[in-house]
């Protein structure tokens, strides 16, 4: 059986999968805080040794000893540095791929969160666990420095060593007690900055829909109560750590000082000499750095380990589809066999190899668990009785060969950064039938640039009609055995829409291809071989398109509009 992936995990695998690196510059980091603690043990030497003395010669052996003490602690931290930060963005690297990778798998994942906050672990959770790679040298750096302080102090002065080897410990340990509360707030901050980022790539890609429906005055208001929600469960994060960051720095500065206070009471007294008050004194100033930073990294692991949960919850979700071990041997046509899933109540359907369906659900829902089910977006344990795709089950199907037997384009699609072209052709060849059948052609004949126009960032550049021929286009492009489409002209005009119907009768109308499309569209209608009717998740009525709107009132007042 397969261990869990948890965030415990994930960071100690970011640990093993760089040791190499990590071990280096842990080490080199490490040599680079001892130099540094040698720094003020050095100055007391040269005062003792050669100031006090007066002994030119002596003074200048020492000066000598200083500039390659700050040589070897500067180059120690430059390579070490390199080689933690190559570390870094390699982890980081590696984790974004894998996130992304299980995101995009074609088996799906199953997992509650939207694709805005999807996005926000794949982007910030992942570089922020990748940050332990630069905590784990940090504290053995300071642990380092810190080790080698006591000593220099134990040599000077049994006290002052106690002071610092005791005094330390005490001081983690206190402070070790907000640290649940700190990975509690950052990961309630973190959901709720996922959440809201995930509300407003939804807002801004429907801004259009929500403006023409009058709803973008509703639709901020609730990015509005989103975001302030955010903003508080930020606020207390920062409030806790800021809090946790004072206490810590306060401390080890008291610590420190109250070391440099007994070193000053021990000179006056004649137990330590001038360069030792020196060094104590140094040392005591250098040591607030590393104890204050064994107090903040508690801090700063707690919100890795929040990100490296929230990265775990990814990674350890289960597929949405099962494997498949079957492929599709027959001709593609399509059948449902007494399907249960939401509104849908048992709908009996067959589509034919090479037929040219419509589907007109009384009611939106019906249409859209139908799409969702065609899509794969629904596991087959959700749903009660069978989708056949050329003679074979759907939920046997390898991911694979259904998508390359059936394509669902819903009614929501994206487009991409990039050019006309490559989003119509997503790196096939260019079909001028696919692209006229769709009216893209007006959309290409639009722009000066033509194919090579660019597109923004999900369309944001194109009107809606724009958008749906294009992505209509791409569709027809991959010229499937099966093509699934739900409502794809409702942001054209009664012309366009028409040009449209005609030209997918005229591109998969004929032949071996088969064509479904949801829709209540009469241009569209017009064009199919046959119209299948949802009434209440079942099959109503059936009949040509002409025959319905003479037989079927409640046909006529769904369709002609």
């Amino acid at each position: 059986m397969t261990r869990p992936i948890t965030g415990r995990r994930v960071l100690w695998r970011a640990v093993t999968r760089n040791r190499r690196r990590l071990g280096a510059g842990t080490g080199l980091i490490s040599l680079h805080q001892v130099c540094e603690s040698l720094v003020p043990i050095l100055i007391g030497v040269i005062v003792d040794q050669a100031i006090g003395p007066g002994d030119g010669g002596a003074l200048l052996l020492w000066v000598a000893a200083m500039a390659a003490l700050f040589t070897a602690l500067t180059m120690c931290y430059r390579f070490g540095a390199r080689q933690l930060m190559i570390a870094i963005a390699d982890e980081a690297h590696t984790l974004r791929v894998e996130v992304a990778s299980k995101i995009l798998h074609p088996r799906g994942i199953r997992t509650d969160r939207r694709a805005g906050d999807l996005l926000t672990v794949a982007v910030n959770d992942t570089d922020n666990t990748s940050y332990l790679l630069d905590y784990v040298p940090r504290v053995a750096g300071a642990v380092t420095a810190t080790a080698v302080s006591a000593v220099a102090l134990l040599v000077i002065d049994v006290q002052l060593g106690l002071a610092v080897l005791i005094g330390t410990p005490v001081v983690l340990v206190a402070l070790q007690a907000a640290t649940p509360l700190i990975t509690r707030r950052v990961a309630e901050q973190q959901e709720l900055a996922g959440e809201a980022t995930s509300l407003a790539a939804n807002v801004v890609s429907g801004v259009r829909p929500l403006r023409g429906i009058g709803a973008e005055g509703a639709a901020a208001r609730r990015y509005d109560e989103v975001s302030r929600r955010s903003l508080r469960a930020a606020l207390r994060a920062a409030r806790t750590q800021g809090g946790y960051l004072s206490a810590s720095m306060s401390s080890g500065a008291l610590l420190a000082c109250g070391v440099a206070i007994l070193a000053g009471w021990f000179a006056l007294n004649g137990r330590i000499t001038v360069g030792e008050l020196i060094t104590v004194i140094g040392l005591a100033q250098f040591l607030m750095e590393p104890i204050g930073l064994l107090a903040v990294v508690p801090g700063w692991v707690a919100e890795a380990r929040a990100s490296a949960d929230r990265v775990a919850g990814v990674l350890d979700a289960e597929p949405l589809l099962p494997e498949g071990t079957e492929e599709v041997a027959g001709p593609s046509g399509l059948e449902l066999r007494t399907l249960r899933y939401g509104p849908l109540d048992g709908v009996d359907l067959r589509v034919r190899p090479g037929e040219f369906v419509g589907v007109v659900p009384h009611r939106a829902a019906d249409g859209e668990a139908l799409v969702k089910i065609l899509s794969g977006q629904v596991a087959p344990e959700e749903y009660e009785g069978g989708v056949l795709v050329g003679g074979a089950h759907l939920s046997r199907l390898t991911p694979a060969d259904a998508r390359r037997v059936m394509l669902v384009e819903p009614h929501l699609t994206d487009l991409f950064t990039g050019t006309v072209e490559e989003n119509v052709t997503a790196g096939g060849p260019l079909d001028e039938a696919a692209l006229e059948a769709s009216a893209a052609g007006q959309v290409v004949s639009a722009h000066p640039d033509g194919l090579a126009h660019l597109v923004a960032e999900r369309g944001a550049s194109l009107s809606g009609g724009q958008r749906q021929r294009l992505a209509l286009a791409r569709a027809l492009m991959a010229r499937p055995p099966i093509l699934v489409m739900h409502d794809p002209t409702t942001a054209v005009d009664a012309v366009t829409e028409h040009e449209i119907a005609r030209g997918l009768r005229a591109l998969r109308g004929t032949g071996e291809l088969t064509t479904v499309v949801v829709t209540s569209s009469p241009a569209l209608l017009a064009m199919t071989d046959r119209v299948v009717v949802l009434d209440g998740g079942r099959v109503a009525a059936e009949g040509t398109h002409a025959d319905l709107a003479v037989t079927d009132d409640d046909y006529n007042r769904a369709v002609l509009r």
